[in-house]
């Protein structure tokens, strides 16, 4: 494990760092309706929840303006909601409803929203990170003074487009923040089973990359590692590649049985929640009373319960639009043809 930081610089204001626990609530207690939500069979398909890893997208989004561009993973729900993609249509998705963000068509793993310049929600094990890569290449080709910043696990990095993008983001000094949640498991293959190098950091020296590892649950270290990253990126020396070592409190998936490390080793971890460590530290710091906790928690509650409620009351996508927004059909190339 990483060494923990148990104190608050003098330089947070209290402001920011009740924003800070408001948005990781807001987060956990969305994931935990969501669980709740997939045992009704209200959520279908695959669900992999963020849970223990909220540090990681609220230290990471500060950073970013607006105009940068953020490519996920499947693991996606904290950082579409990070990001600001508002809880109401995040929930309508997540229920497949057309008020959804992606009108219910992505569902868990595709969360797209394109006022946010968020890209995915990618289902496919590191299919986001060439993603990234193109996006860079293209506001570099414009001249656009915008960095990319794609999120993947440490599973992906044993894929060949990790490696591929690497080393073009390099030779090509793109604009790319890679960001990798380092949660300890590809999907139940613990990484010192899957990675002949484990120390992921040491990856970006193959490619002439700057890099370092961060405490993944101390949301104020991903947040200045993540300034100092997106400096650098947006400074036009290109890529930098930061790892967050963190930990998942739930299975991989809701459909995983979990047979693949101790539930002891998943409380030792949870000694290091993101929200409980940092919400003590800011009571030590005078910074957070009991009352203030109560209160901020409940008000993230009250809006998860909201945005059920908006979710529940919106509509179906009706059977005649399904074929909206499909590239081609046969009807489409016959007249083609006969044009």
């Amino acid at each position: 494990m990483t060494a923990h930081q148990t104190t608050i610089p003098e330089t947070l204001g209290k402001e920011h760092g009740h924003l800070m626990l408001s948005e990781m609530l807001r987060i956990r207690h969305f994931e935990e309706k969501c669980a709740e939500l997939y045992t009704l069979t209200k959520v279908r398909g695959f669900v992999h929840l963020y849970i223990g890893e909220e540090a990681i997208a609220v230290g990471a989004m500060g950073s970013l303006s607006p105009e940068d561009s953020i490519v996920s993973t499947y693991r996606e729900h904290g950082h579409a909601l990070a990001r600001g993609i508002g809880m109401n249509a995040l929930m309508a998705e997540m229920l497949g409803k057309v008020e959804g963000c992606a009108r219910g068509r992505g569902g868990s793993m595709h969360i797209f929203d394109r006022e946010t310049r968020f890209y995915g929600g990618n289902a496919i094990v590191g299919g986001g990170i060439p993603l990234a890569v193109g996006i860079a290449l293209a506001d570099k080709m414009r001249g656009l003074p915008r960095v990319t910043a794609c999120f993947f696990g440490d599973g992906a990095v044993a894929e060949g487009e990790f490696h591929e993008s690497m080393n073009l983001a390099s030779l090509w000094q793109l604009p790319v923040l890679f960001y990798c949640e380092n949660n300890q498991y590809a999907m139940g293959t613990a990484i010192e089973r899957a990675q002949a190098e484990p120390e992921l950091v040491n990856k970006a020296s193959g490619y002439r990359m700057p890099g370092e590892a961060v405490d993944g649950m101390d949301v104020l270290a991903v947040e200045e590692a993540s300034k100092r990253a997106t400096e650098y990126v947006r400074s036009g020396k290109g890529p930098y590649f930061v790892e967050f070592r963190t930990y998942r409190f739930r299975a991989h998936s809701m459909y995983d049985p979990e047979l693949y490390r101790e539930k002891a080793e998943v409380e030792a971890w949870k000694r290091y929640c993101p929200i409980e460590t940092f919400s003590a530290r800011l009571r030590e710091a005078g910074l957070l009373t009991d009352q203030e906790y109560t209160e901020i928690d409940a008000t993230a509650l009250a809006e998860v319960d909201a945005s059920v409620g908006y979710a529940e009351a919106c509509e179906w996508e009706p059977v005649e639009d399904l074929t909206r927004f499909v590239y081609s059909d046969q009807t489409t190339l016959e007249k083609q043809e006969v044009s």
